[in-house]
């Protein structure tokens, strides 16, 4: 008896489909190609294809071919295998829930570590006097996992705790979905959006609860900085000192000068204009011509800002429709995929150090679901900020600070400009610049050792401020 390839077909292993109707060769088999047959069709004992005629008749699409589902493959991580956050903790890793978020974080506390690897044992010892706890604030795009180098330093340094949390939108922080998640304080006419800025602030604060601080230094990095000094803004008594690295805060171009007038003498000139002003005889239909102009722009005003509050409520509603589109998380996925390695590698001074171990830990979060929804969620909150609207720009308060500040920077920051650093340190009255050599956006992953020198550093003239001020206190 003949078998498959005898028949003249194209032999193929048994588990791809049916065995040939003499069920000895063991193999299943297609109609070989030839100039009629444009796609391959499967034979059957019971009806099999002609190879007559023309190629239309063969135009039909693949019937029993097995077909391979196309990975989806962004930065290197498929995104048909996401998983829950925690299935991706490390062991030193902890979860908390605040205000229905499971936050991310990890301590790590000096005391159960006796061994310092600190050159000036002296000066820490001064520093750990002032038992101020620490915690890290992360940038856009990064998580815990950015100050992984640093932790055990600064635990010494402060002889203190020092603690790192993923913000909403980062890290393994649990992503939530605004349709259907339910926040605590639910009865309130304005739940709190936890991928905003404010949500950001009252986490920071909890977490000196947990660590029972009544003060605490905070660091915060790039655009963890700006939830530093919101934080600040938030709670002055609560913040020993801030320390800014690399910070994404805009600098104003002069700084605020206050400058104080004659004022009683302008008073005092005022009035006696407007008493010589009653005793003119056009005086009265003056005032009253004023008094209709103003009725008339105080009307034209409030027609003006409805038509405003109507655009922009339009404007709002439009452009959150589209960041919760199809289309933005597609086009989140494509910008992550090609630009998300390369920005990491771009913020180091030299991109050639990044090691796969450094890019596998700015990736890993993208293994989380709904990581893409999170992220849009987070740019959503940022531009759609209300409360923001209602404040001073930041940039104008940065005169208000008046706890110590350090402020780092790298020499070749290509996301953000040392210059702006600069100009930043010149608006805070009293901060320190430090810049560091050879150093791009993150300097804590960087230089290391460099870093970890300026802080200990910084926080030793903390000590001897405070020891004077504690001393002219008492005299």
């Amino acid at each position: 008896m003949m078998n498959c390839e005898q028949l003249g077909f194209l032999a193929l292993p048994p588990y791809l489909s049916s065995h040939c109707s003499n069920n000895k060769c063991g193999y299943s088999y297609i109609w070989r190609m030839n100039k009629y047959t444009s796609p391959l069709l499967f034979a059957s004992s019971s009806s099999a294809p002609s190879v007559s005629g023309s190629g239309d008749e063969y135009s039909e699409p693949l019937v029993g071919v097995v077909t391979k589902k196309k990975k989806r493959i962004i930065a290197g991580i498929d995104q048909d295998e996401l998983v829950d956050p925690k299935l991706l903790a490390d062991l030193d890793s902890s979860f908390c829930e605040f205000k229905g978020v499971h936050i991310h974080h990890k301590i790590y506390d000096a005391v159960s570590q006796p061994q310092s690897t600190l050159q000036n044992q002296t000066v820490s010892d001064q520093i750990k006097k002032l038992g101020f706890p620490m915690i890290l604030l992360h940038g856009f795009g990064a998580s815990v996992f950015s100050w992984k180098q640093v932790m055990k330093p600064l635990a010494e340094v402060t002889g203190s705790k020092v603690l790192a949390f993923d913000r909403p939108a980062f890290g393994l922080t649990s992503r939530v979905n605004l349709s259907s998640h339910r926040f605590s304080g639910a009865g309130d006419a304005r739940p709190l959006n936890p991928y905003s800025m404010a949500f950001s602030v009252l986490a920071t604060l909890y977490f000196m609860g947990l660590l029972n601080a009544e003060k605490a230094i905070l660091v915060g990095h790039s655009a963890g900085s700006l939830v530093a000094v919101d934080t600040y803004f938030e709670a002055p008594e609560r913040v020993a000192a801030l320390i800014l690295v690399a910070p994404a805060i805009f600098a104003p171009l002069t700084t605020p000068k206050i400058v104080k007038e004659n004022q009683s003498g302008q008073d005092n000139q005022t009035e006696e204009d407007n008493s010589s002003s009653r005793n003119n005889p056009i005086f009265g239909l003056y005032k009253l011509l004023s008094k209709i102009s103003k009725q008339i722009a105080e009307a034209i005003t409030q027609m003006t800002k409805g038509m405003i509050v109507m655009l922009n409520s339009l404007y709002r509603k439009f452009l959150s429709a589209i960041l919760r589109s199809s289309l933005a998380i597609m086009l989140v996925r494509m910008a992550i995929d090609k630009f998300g390695t390369a920005a990491v590698r771009n913020a180091w001074y030299d991109p050639k150090l990044v090691s796969e171990h450094v890019l596998s830990g700015y990736t890993r979060p993208l293994r989380t679901s709904d990581w893409d929804k999170a992220l849009l969620e987070y740019t959503a909150a940022l531009l759609l900020d209300e409360e923001s609207k209602t404040k001073p720009s930041l940039s104008q308060r940065l005169h208000e600070i008046s706890c110590p500040v350090l402020i780092v920077t790298g020499d070749t920051d290509r996301i953000v400009p040392s210059w702006n650093a600069e100009r930043l340190s010149r608006a805070i009255p009293g901060a320190s610049f430090h810049v560091i050599k050879q150093c791009g956006h993150l300097p804590h992953e960087e230089k290391v050792d460099e870093f970890i020198s300026i802080v200990e550093n910084f926080l030793g003239r903390l000590v001897g401020d405070s020891t004077e001020q504690h001393l002219q206190s008492v005299m």
